[in-house]
């Protein structure tokens, strides 16, 4: 294979290549973009970037049933972006606490344009 060069149009290029995270982080954010590319999974999100629901809600929300919100869910709690709690029988989402997830919640917020009722107070 030949070796590559690059052209040095820029001193810039070189110092940003030695900072460019490894490729196990690209995927990660690959994977988390196909993730919320789902419509549903994005419904989802943004209503629990905004408040704690249980799955009946959400399932009445998205106009899904229940087993099928669940599996959308599972599929937000393994990627990190949503923590739940359980009281009696009903299992409770919301965003989790993490900074992927609050900057998740910001991006959705910029882009559909709309801020949280909490910070309207």
């Amino acid at each position: 294979m030949q070796e590559q060069h690059l052209h040095m149009h820029c001193e810039h290029t070189k110092d940003m290549l030695k900072k460019m995270p490894a490729a196990k982080a690209f995927e990660k954010v690959s994977d988390t973009f196909q993730l919320i590319s789902d419509p549903t999974r994005l419904k989802i999100l943004w209503l629990l970037c905004h408040c704690e629901e249980c799955v009946n809600n959400i399932a009445v929300a998205v106009n899904m049933s229940s087993p099928a919100v669940s599996h959308h869910l599972r599929l937000l709690k393994q990627a990190g972006l949503l923590s739940s709690r359980r009281d009696g029988k009903e299992m409770y989402y919301r965003l989790a606490d993490t900074p992927e997830a609050f900057l998740l919640h910001k991006s959705i917020d910029d882009i559909f344009d709309i801020s949280c009722p909490a910070k309207n107070n």
